[in-house]
């Protein structure tokens, strides 16, 4: 164990061991507690302000507590939820949840086509699930998480970079960005102007944020969550299914598992997923090392998807 991940510990009342399982936006540990299993978070500097982890903290606790698939956030032995450690870093503890992930960013999907799709039917009635307990707790008035609205997903300055600035894009790539940056941008002022669905989304709902626990899936990981279009939270999980074979039968799914508990603009979900494509290249730029190949992934499926939506041919929605 590292001793910054110890002196997180000593927080919690110790850990008598430390498995480090992801080190990505944070450094995330499976610490063993005097009290049990949970996840031990080492939050990356800079990331995320003081207000907005404790914003999340108070969130995923306030969910829990009202029945929402999520992980709860744990108190530290004096009741806070968020230390600071000597280095400057804070660290939370969010309990365990077992179960295996959905999948992993890259890795076709395993199963027949009809398990893929009741797997995909039940991410969809999670995400309704979560937006429905989301939408009926009252927010501490200090509350503060990142927005994903118009400006944070195609403003000059989006949340997670220029996308259309990405240094490993032709000039041509770079044209098809910022048309689909323009197009995403419309497309979003024509449904917010509708009264469109907007409010805390998780923002991250990737294939490795959702467990499939024994009794019911669940999200996890918050970091990224904030104020969004709800459809942004479909079009996340969408994004990674794009070479999917069966990705027609998925989408509907999808789609299907949501709508049964909440109101969806179905045409939104296509240009929802490219503003996720998008962002995930912005996202890129600034944290992998320049020849990391996920940068040409990511171009290339933004830019691939940009030219489908953007001709009417997104046919895997219809």
């Amino acid at each position: 164990m590292s001793a910054e991940a110890a002196e997180a510990a000593a927080h919690w009342g110790g850990a008598s061991r430390l498995r480090l399982i992801n080190d990505r936006e944070n450094a995330v540990y499976e610490a063993w507690f005097p009290f049990g299993r949970a996840a031990l978070r080492l939050h990356r500097t800079g990331y995320q302000t003081e207000a907005a982890i404790r914003s999340e903290l108070w969130w995923c606790a306030a969910m829990a507590d009202a029945g929402a698939p999520v992980p709860r956030a744990l108190p530290a032995q004096d009741g806070q939820m968020l230390k600071a450690l000597s280095s400057g870093r804070m660290a939370s503890v969010i309990a365990w949840i077992d179960g295996p992930g959905f999948g992993e960013a890259g890795v076709p999907l395993t199963g027949s086509r009809d398990e893929q799709v009741a797997r995909f039917r039940a991410v969809g009635d999670l995400v309704a699930r979560f937006h429905d307990a989301t939408d009926a707790l009252t927010l501490p008035d200090w509350f503060t998480r990142p927005r994903w609205d118009i400006d944070g997903l195609t403003g000059d300055q989006p949340f997670w970079g220029r996308f259309w600035d990405h240094p490993a894009l032709t000039a041509e790539e770079a044209g098809v960005l910022l048309q689909a940056r323009a197009h995403v941008r419309a497309v979003l002022q024509a449904h917010q102007a509708k009264g469109g669905d907007f409010g805390l989304i998780h923002a991250d709902v990737l294939r490795e944020n959702v467990l499939m626990a024994p009794d019911e899936p669940k999200l996890i990981d918050f970091d990224d969550a904030g104020w969004g279009f709800r459809a942004y939270d479909l079009g996340t999980m969408m994004s990674q299914t794009l070479y999917e074979p069966h990705l027609p039968h998925l989408a509907a799914a999808l789609a299907e598992g949501y709508v049964a508990r909440r109101p969806l603009d179905h045409g939104l979900i296509p240009v929802a997923t490219l503003a996720r494509c998008c962002a995930s290249v912005g996202w890129a730029a600034p944290r992998l090392a320049p020849d990391h190949p996920v940068h040409r992934r990511h171009i290339d499926r933004a830019v691939t998807l940009a030219r489908s939506v953007m001709d009417g041919g997104a046919d895997w929605w219809h």
